[in-house]
């Protein structure tokens, strides 16, 4: 694997100074408004309790902290609990802005770093932060809020951080009601946001807004066998289509799933839909390769909550097995040419390994071979391709050993430190076939479904063949 490392003022540029529609689903604008603390913060207090959130505030302090709310109630695959702190800060005599700050808590290993437990340091409470988000007292509290005072529930990994989008929908639906020197909505940041109450979508992805737009193919080169793939594109998904923006799914799995797919997805996702799923040979694998994991089983589902939500989700499985080499290339593009072809006002989202979006001809054995991307790009002209950075952790990988037998199992996975943050950067051109990477953190494996009965997917039997 590629490894790379980029500077946050390189990354910064390059999420600045586009003028189209969708700027980014993440603005690094701050959203001011030309009034005192004083004359905002009813209204921000208006905006949080009308929207059904439970909040605790610092006594004489502009500051809240929602309890926690639970979003894909009763799964134990993509479930997971998130809050906000939401504090008003000055920025002049008659000037403030707020500073959310989003926490999240999951059941799923996504986003914790390999190895890693959650490790609390002091009481943490300050003026800045008073309820000591982020801190033993507040992880204590949470917890007994979570399970309801026991520990039914265990936490396995949490993120935390700034939520500007979140700034901005409250900026705009309080700021008519302001005074009218009040920023206008023309001068800021173009966040279209359709369903910005009732579908949560997780900490913004920095520079997302740029590819995943209505029209564009996104081919997404993966390391399979990780919790955070999966976890990234089931983000991506959520976060475009509150954008207003419909969005089509290709998984690397092969298309005689087609069906159970397209049904499991428009089910309601009971015992009976999860075993028609998975009984499927490809779940089964005596070679696991990644692609059958627990972390596809989320994305899946995923994708089957968002779309129950009203959102405008499709999936479609583009592997064509038992071809290989430039004959399974060649299925594989032509699959997905169709989808898109037929996807003009979609943005599609391709992943797969990161040797088949490639926009380059030739490999180091092969110097005629023709990567998927590399075909599709030469149909469609808005194709992207991107491939996967990541910082070191392990995933779950097949790979040839001494004795020259396939062993598949939790392997190290070495790449470079680029912070937590999931984001999107661009080149502004092609390295290597590439026109950019995703980044996902630091990797954790993700073991086949079968192994951790992701859903009901033992004891229960489909009613149908």
């Amino acid at each position: 694997m590629r490894r790379m490392a980029f500077v946050c003022l390189s990354l910064l540029a390059v999420l600045s100074g586009c003028s189209s529609r969708f700027v980014d689903f993440a603005p690094d604008e701050e959203a001011i408004y030309e009034q005192p603390i004083d004359e905002v913060w009813p209204l921000v207090r208006t905006y949080f309790s009308s929207r059904g959130f439970a909040m605790r505030e610092a006594p004489g302090v502009a500051s809240l902290e929602t309890e926690w709310r639970e979003e894909f109630a009763g799964s134990r695959v993509a479930g997971y609990w998130h809050r906000y702190l939401v504090t008003a800060r000055p920025e002049g005599p008659h000037r403030c802005k707020l500073v959310i700050t989003r926490e999240t808590r999951s059941a799923n290993k996504a986003l914790r770093a390999p190895g890693s437990e959650l490790v609390w340091g002091v009481d943490g409470r300050t003026a800045e932060n008073p309820s000591g988000l982020g801190s033993q007292v507040s992880l204590e509290t949470s917890m007994q809020a979570m399970t309801g005072g026991d520990a039914t529930v265990q936490v396995q990994s949490q993120q935390t951080a700034r939520d500007g989008v979140l700034e901005w929908k409250v900026f705009r639906a309080i700021a008519p009601e302001l005074a009218k020197d009040a920023k206008k909505s023309s001068d800021t940041p173009e966040v279209v946001v359709t369903r910005s109450d009732d579908v949560e979508c997780g900490v913004p992805i920095l520079g997302l807004g740029k590819v995943v737009r209505p029209g564009n193919v996104v081919l997404l080169g993966e390391l399979h066998g990780t919790q955070q793939v999966p976890h990234f594109i089931a983000q991506s998904v959520c976060q475009a289509a509150v954008q207003g923006v419909p969005v089509t799914v290709g998984l690397e799995i092969p298309d005689m799933n087609q069906e159970r797919l397209q049904t499991f997805v428009a089910s309601e996702g009971k015992e009976q839909d999860w075993a028609k799923l998975m009984e499927s040979p490809f779940w089964r694998s005596p070679y696991p390769d990644g692609r059958n994991s627990d972390a596809v089983a989320y994305l899946i589902e995923a994708l089957r909550k968002l779309r129950s939500q009203g959102l405008d989700v499709a999936v479609f499985a583009f592997d064509r097995p038992p071809l290989e080499g430039d004959a399974r290339e060649e299925a594989m593009a032509n699959t997905v040419m169709e989808v898109a072809g037929n996807s003009q006002d979609r943005a599609v989202l391709v992943v797969s390994g990161n040797l088949h979006p490639r926009q380059v001809k030739g490999l180091p054995w092969n110097p005629d071979y023709r990567p998927m991307g590399l075909r599709v790009a030469d149909k469609f002209s808005n194709v992207y391709s991107l491939d996967i950075a990541y910082k070191s952790g392990t995933a779950w990988i097949c790979a040839v050993s001494a004795e020259q037998k396939l062993d598949c199992g939790v392997k190290p996975a070495k790449g470079e430190d680029n912070g937590e943050r999931y984001f999107v950067h661009l080149f502004g051109g092609k390295k290597q076939g590439y026109h950019g990477i995703f980044y996902v953190g630091a990797v954790s494996a993700s073991l086949p479904a079968v192994y951790h009965g992701a859903e009901p997917a033992g004891d229960a039997q489909s009613a149908e063949p």
